[in-house]
């Protein structure tokens, strides 16, 4: 069974931003992100998308190990921009197991709903300068 928890505490970011080293340890075609721009990212006074961002992050876990890690988005700029409610997802990186895809996107998909969002888009970050893309 998967269950999904947010990434809250200092220890679950750091938790959410090491797990694609172990999941893609050994792959060639892996390119880890700079910790430290992960770092500035995630925190509210460093990011300066968070004026207009709404944003989570989730780990997946089965028998108490990571399987999978979504962040979500909510940049209320871009929507007001667009005319849309749109929420982006981001950092979507898990083992190859269906139910953990599904557990994550289920859980980044109710919370857009709770916001009143219209559709799903990704992967893409908190603009158009942060990373996009799945391995």
């Amino acid at each position: 069974m998967v269950t999904i928890k947010e990434a809250v505490t200092k220890k679950d970011l750091v938790k959410f931003m090491e797990f694609p080293l172990e999941l893609y340890k050994g792959n060639p075609y892996y390119v880890p992100d700079i910790l430290a721009s992960q770092v500035a990212d995630m925190q509210k006074d460093k990011n300066p998308a968070f004026a207009f961002c709404q944003a989570k992050a989730f780990l997946a876990y089965r028998d108490g190990e990571i399987v999978g890690r979504i962040q979500g988005i909510l940049n209320t700029r871009a929507n007001e921009n667009f005319g849309k409610k749109y929420m982006c997802f981001t950092q979507v990186d898990f083992i190859d197991d269906d139910e953990v895809v599904d557990a994550l996107f289920d859980t980044v998909e109710s919370w857009a709903r709770e916001l009143g969002c219209e559709a799903m888009h990704g992967p893409l970050g908190f603009s158009d300068m942060d990373r996009e893309g799945m391995l």
